[in-house]
């Protein structure tokens, strides 16, 4: 098999390259596997921690902000997995002490700006969970809003009769959007997080 430098790493997350995310998970995988399962976890926790430690790192280097001049990206990737799964186990309140350490781990990948995207990150999942609930009309009319595209235009695309309606309607979906999140037990948990 090949061996990727970090370089060539962090440009195939970025283009979605199959053969560099099929590197990554054979090469690093088993390693957070077995640290999750030595610490309360199971293999399904392992696939999800590990899924998003990836996406996590995708949009820190979509927003050019991915910094691990004193590691590796092994390093880096063992660092926001074991990150994620810490704030996982405080979900379910296990304690910390508990944790079984086998991951290397470095301070410096706990930046502000982490603790941020993964909130972002478990907001944006609430948010697309129920946006997929929502009947293809009301996506399709709050996608435009979303995008900035002008009541008017909005009102010329769906086929309404005015711009007047489009903004109706346009309220009643986003007021059907909230009240779905807001009833979700996650959403909850959420809020209790943040407080």
């Amino acid at each position: 098999m090949i061996n990727y430098t970090d370089a060539q790493i962090l440009k195939g997350i970025l283009r979605h390259d199959n053969l560099i995310l099929q590197y990554i998970y054979k090469q690093y995988y088993y390693k957070v596997n077995y640290f999750i399962k030595k610490n309360q976890g199971s293999e399904d926790d392992a696939s999800d921690i590990f899924q998003e430690a990836i996406i996590v790192i995708y949009r820190k280097l979509k927003e050019n902000d991915l910094i691990f001049e004193k590691s590796s990206f092994q390093g880096y990737l063992f660092s926001v997995c074991r990150f994620l799964w810490l704030k996982q186990l405080e979900k379910r309140r296990i304690e910390k002490e508990k944790l079984n350490d086998s991951l290397p781990f470095q301070e410096d990948v706990y930046d502000d700006s982490l603790v941020e995207l993964v909130d972002k990150n478990q907001k944006y999942g609430l948010y697309q969970k129920h946006f997929k609930t929502l009947s293809t009309d009301c996506q399709k009319l709050l996608q435009m809003f979303f995008e900035k595209v002008p009541l008017k235009e909005i009102a010329r695309i769906m086929g309404y009769k005015s711009e007047k309606y489009a903004k109706t309607r346009k309220y009643k979906c986003k007021e059907l959007l909230i009240k779905r999140i807001k009833q979700d037990t996650e959403f909850k948990k959420i809020l209790e997080d943040d407080t």
